[in-house]
């Protein structure tokens, strides 16, 4: 298994081909996952073989994306499956691989650790004071290339259900990122109130 060359070429060809208009969905989405799952692996005690497998679905869980926007968890599964043979990877390994990229797709339900790991680390931002920064940038990301256009005050009610919805599933998780979390439901829910106050006043 070359797990260095399969990310290495991945990490190219998102750099190469990603439209710049994804704003969110861009390589440094993609290299931030794949830090968390490094984090979080480490800090659930993962067996090295089982963590590179979990690392190399956080590189690929968004490359998808590079054939199709919608759906593109079954994208991403279908180009690990084409590309990784070549770096070493077995039938078995490369199914694991699959199948963890395809749990990362909203609205997730992992069951095993493995799963619980590249769910949570695939929207670690949720519980880092950089939340506000992906937000908006998965907003104008979706207004520019035409997915869906939303008034602020319509962004934020979205927020404040998918935060309030959302649970980490990782004993790591929820002791590193929960707090601020709360945080930043809290502000989003402050800043709902504004634009909301504001609407009133101006009719």
């Amino acid at each position: 298994m070359d797990f260095c060359g399969a990310r290495d070429y991945i990490i190219q060809r998102l750099r190469a081909e990603l439209k710049p208009s994804l704003f969110y969905h861009s390589v440094e989405h993609t290299l931030d996952v794949t830090d968390a799952t490094r984090r979080l692996t480490g800090a659930e005690n993962i067996e090295k073989k089982y963590s590179t497998l979990i690392e190399t679905a956080a590189l690929y869980h968004d490359a998808g994306i590079l054939v199709q926007y919608a759906n593109h968890e079954s994208a991403s599964a279908n180009l690990a499956k084409e590309i990784l043979p070549g770096f070493g990877y077995t039938t078995k390994e490369i199914e694991y691989i699959s199948g963890l990229i395809m749990v990362t797709k909203l609205p997730q339900n992992p069951v095993s650790l493995a799963e619980k790991i590249i769910c949570d680390a695939d929207l670690d931002y949720l519980g880092r004071k950089d939340f506000f920064i992906h937000s908006f940038q998965l907003r104008l990301e979706w207004q520019v290339n035409g997915i869906k256009t939303m008034h602020l005050y319509d962004w934020f009610r979205a927020q404040v259900t998918f935060l309030s919805d959302h649970q980490y599933f990782t004993k790591s998780a929820l002791s590193l990122r929960s707090e601020q979390k709360d945080k930043n439901l809290q502000e989003v829910k402050l800043l709902l109130n504004q634009v909301t106050h504001f609407q009133t006043l101006t009719g």
